[in-house]
C-alpha cells in the first residue's frame, strides 16, 4: 500500500512539473498593456465554440489586403509582443493577436483542445470581417507554432510562418524532465501537423536557442510540404528573434507577404 502511495505521489509530482512547462500565463494587469496605444491596437472580443469570450488586439496596416493571425507562445500574454506586432504591420500586414483562455483578461483554463478552439475563433473573426482565406497568413511562435500548424492544416490560408517551433510536447518534456518526461506528455505535435499544411511555409529559428533547439526547427521544416523556406537568425536565442534579426526580420516577412499576393 505504501509503495502504491509513493508511486502515486511521484507520478503526480512529475506530471505537475511537466504541465508547468507548457502553460505559463500572465494574467491582467501583468504585461506591457501601455504598448496598446503606441501600436494603435484595437480591442476585439472573440466567441469560442464552447462559449468563452476572449480578448484580442487588432493592429491595422492601412491599405494592406493581408491579415496575420498571430498565435503567441506559452509565456506572458498578448501585451508582451509589441516588437512582433510592430514589425508585422510595418512589413505589410494587419495583425490579429488573440490571448488564449486563462491568459491576460481571459477566463478559463488552458488545454490543448481549448487553444485550438481559441485559434479557430480568431480565424473565424477574420473571415467575418472580410478577409478571405487567401489573404490570411497564420503565424505561430513556439507553443503557438503547434497551434498555428493545426489551424493551417484544417483551414485554407495564404501561408504559414512558424517561429522557433518544437517538434512535439513530448520531445520538449523529455528535455525538461530527462529520461521519463516523455512518458507524461503528449499532444502539440507540430511536426505531424505541419505535414497536413498545403500552403507556403516559412520557418524562423535562432541558432542559439537553448529553449527549443535549432535542430527541432529543422526537423519541422523537413516535415513540411513545398513550397517552404527556412530563415536562420544567427545569434538569436528563443526570445530575441526580432531584436537580433533587426531589419532582416521585417524584410523576410515583407518578402513572404508579397509572395502570397502573386
Amino acid at each position: 500500500m505504501w509503495s502504491l502511495g509513493i508511486a502515486a505521489l511521484a507520478y503526480g509530482a512529475i506530471y505537475f512539473a511537466v504541465s508547468r512547462v507548457i502553460y505559463q500565463p500572465t494574467r491582467y494587469p501583468g504585461g506591457w498593456w501601455h504598448t496598446q496605444t503606441d501600436l494603435g491596437a484595437r480591442d476585439v472580443w472573440l466567441l469560442t465554440a464552447d462559449g468563452l469570450r476572449l480578448h484580442a488586439w487588432f493592429v491595422e496596416a492601412p491599405g494592406s489586403p493581408l491579415a496575420t493571425l498571430y498565435l503567441h507562445g506559452n509565456g506572458g500574454n498578448l501585451a508582451n509582443r509589441p516588437g512582433h506586432l510592430r514589425e508585422m504591420a510595418a512589413a505589410g500586414s494587419s495583425v490579429l493577436i488573440p490571448d488564449y483562455r486563462g491568459y491576460g483578461k481571459n477566463p478559463g483554463r488552458s488545454t490543448e483542445r481549448g487553444l485550438y478552439r481559441d485559434a479557430d475563433a480568431a480565424y473565424n473573426h477574420l473571415i467575418a470581417i472580410g478577409y478571405p482565406p487567401s489573404r490570411i497568413v497564420v503565424y505561430g511562435e513556439s507553443l503557438g507554432a503547434a497551434v498555428a500548424a493545426d489551424v493551417a492544416g484544417r483551414h485554407p490560408c495564404a501561408g504559414l510562418i512558424l517561429e522557433c517551433p518544437f517538434t512535439s510536447f513530448s520531445a520538449m518534456a523529455g528535455r525538461f524532465v530527462p529520461l521519463i518526461g516523455r512518458l507524461f506528455a503528449s499532444g502539440f505535435n507540430t511536426r505531424r501537423k505541419v505535414a497536413a499544411v498545403h500552403a507556403p511555409v516559412l520557418i524562423i529559428h535562432g541558432d542559439r536557442d537553448r529553449t527549443v533547439p535549432y535542430a527541432m526547427g529543422r526537423a519541422v521544416f523537413d516535415a513540411a510540404n513545398e513550397p517552404k523556406s527556412f530563415c536562420t537568425v544567427e545569434g538569436a536565442s528563443h526570445k530575441t528573434i526580432v531584436e537580433t534579426a533587426g531589419p532582416l526580420y521585417r524584410a523576410r516577412l515583407r518578402a513572404f507577404y508579397s509572395s502570397t499576393l502573386t
